[in-house]
């Protein structure tokens, strides 16, 4: 099984959202784009802009922390454009 770290972008807030999951991609997008209480609750317009693929969850957990700890809007989106 392999696990996915992820960003996704909301035009709406003008944001990014970091996580992992080794659920499908898009399972985890129709979630994240449902209306419920957490962070990506209520705009229901974020798309996947970044994925990483890592073989097991710890990896994915670590890699998750790595780019949040980054607390930099250019940082993440380097590494967004480094993918393109």
């Amino acid at each position: 099984m392999s696990f996915n770290v992820y960003i996704l972008y909301s035009s709406t807030r003008d944001r990014y959202c970091i996580g992992h999951t080794g659920d499908d991609l898009q399972e985890r997008l129709r979630k994240n784009n449902s209306d419920h209480k957490g962070f990506t609750g209520k705009t229901g317009d974020w798309v996947i802009v970044y994925t990483e693929v890592c073989s097991t969850k710890t990896a994915a957990y670590q890699c998750e922390r790595e780019i949040k700890a980054w607390k930099s809007r250019k940082k993440i989106e380097l590494l967004i454009s480094s993918r393109l």
